[in-house]
């Protein structure tokens, strides 16, 4: 589980939109993009090779 205020600061690094939590991912909130970035270990992947598209 990412912290609350980590989470705040963070935003998808193809289109800048907020990201929220599901399960061990983080889920662009961006309309157009919607990418998820996998969360290994407690450590978000940012990386947009490693997202998965919807």
């Amino acid at each position: 589980m990412i912290d609350a205020a980590l989470l705040d600061v963070l935003a998808c690094p193809a289109c800048h939109s907020k990201l929220r939590q599901e399960k061990e991912e983080l889920i662009c909130t961006g309309a157009a993009c919607g990418l998820a970035f996998p969360v290994r270990d407690g450590i978000p992947v940012l990386l947009a090779e490693e997202a998965r598209r919807p």
